[in-house]
Formats: structure tokens, sequence, C-alpha cells
């Protein structure tokens, strides 16, 4: 029987496989950029004031970024489920200090890559150049249809669309954490479940 860490990575492969194509060999040669580390419910991986030095690909569970706004509210801007990416790009970037948090929403396992561990990959194996640039511009897209479904669309009708769209997630993630996704209090969020599923 395979154990967890050769699962894994063929998960990664299968992943990779999907951008671009590598040998096996050089596969296992990428695979050596990389740490695996399991976080716990609600660990945080990235804290305000830090600089973040790291991406993670998630292997297993959810990530979530969030920021605290002036009213001590935990705003989330982001979640990354299995086969997808979290960092804080300007901080990584720029090598200054966030404002935001990345947090374990379940337990959760991801593979770490650091920053100077990244462009020594990138250097030696120029296919992971033409990967993350299609990552990114896929996250990009996403992003920019968030932003237009913000703007189109209701408080309502935005949690119906997600729920159309994302009905798997939406089981797996606290009503509390989707409600400040989406920009509402859980009580606003509670009274439009009521409505759609009564």
């Amino acid at each position: 029987m395979k154990n967890r860490r050769v699962i894994m990575l063929e998960q990664f492969k299968k992943h990779l496989d999907k951008f671009i194509k590598i040998s096996d060999d050089e596969f296992v040669d990428i695979t050596g950029y990389f740490e695996r580390q399991r976080l716990k419910k609600k660990e945080n991986v990235l804290t305000e004031g830090q600089i973040c030095k790291a991406s993670y690909f998630v292997l297993d569970g959810i990530l979530r970024k969030f920021f605290i706004n002036e009213k001590g509210v935990q705003q989330t801007t982001e979640f990354a489920i299995e086969n997808w990416w979290m960092t804080e790009t300007f901080s990584y970037i720029n090598q200054t200090a966030t404002e935001f948090y990345i947090q374990a929403v379940q337990p959760t396992e991801v593979l770490v890559i650091r920053q100077h561990a990244f462009d020594d990959l990138l250097e030696k194996h120029p296919v992971m150049e033409k990967y993350f640039r299609m990552v990114y511009q896929k996250a990009y897209a996403a992003a920019q249809m968030r932003v237009k479904l913000l703007y189109e669309h209701s408080r309502e009708e935005l949690y119906r669309q997600f729920l159309k769209n994302q009905p798997a997630f939406l089981q797996r993630v606290p009503q509390y954490l989707v409600a400040s996704y989406l920009g509402f209090t859980p009580e606003y969020l509670s009274e439009i479940r009521k409505k759609n599923f009564s």
C-alpha cells in the first residue's frame, strides 16, 4: 500500500500535468524544492506584520487569507482548497510587512516553497516558470470575475451564485467564514439561508 507522502506527490504531479509536461526524473528533482507541512485547524502560517517568504500548495484541507479591519472584524479575501496555491503576493514580491493573515480553516496539509528555493527552482527548471505564469493568469482571471460579481449582484444573488458554483465548498467551510468572504454579517447570511432553504 502506498504511503501518504507518495499519494500526495502523485496528486501534485497530476496537477502539474494539467499545465506542463515533465518527466518523472525532472518531477523528482522539482519536489526537492518543496517541504511538506501539516497545519492544525486555525493555525497561522502568516500573521500581520510579518514578511511573506513562502507560497503554499494545498494538498488536503483549506487555507484562507484575511485581514482585520478598523472595527476589529476579520475580512476574508481568499480561500485555497486542494490543488490550489496561497501566498501574500505583495509582501512576497516586495519583501515588506504584510497586513494579512494566512490560516488553516481545518487540519490542512501543504507543500511549501520558500522564496530562495523558488528562485532556484525557476532557474534550474524553466518549465516551472511557464507553470506559475499559467497559474497566476488563472488566479487573476478568477479575481477579476469575483470583482465583476460583486458589482453586478445584490448580496442575496451573490450568495446564490456561490451556492450554485461551489456547493461542496460551502459544506466544508463554517458559515461565519462564508459571510466574511461575501462581505456579510453572519446574521445576514443566516437570513438569506432561511429564505433559500425554507
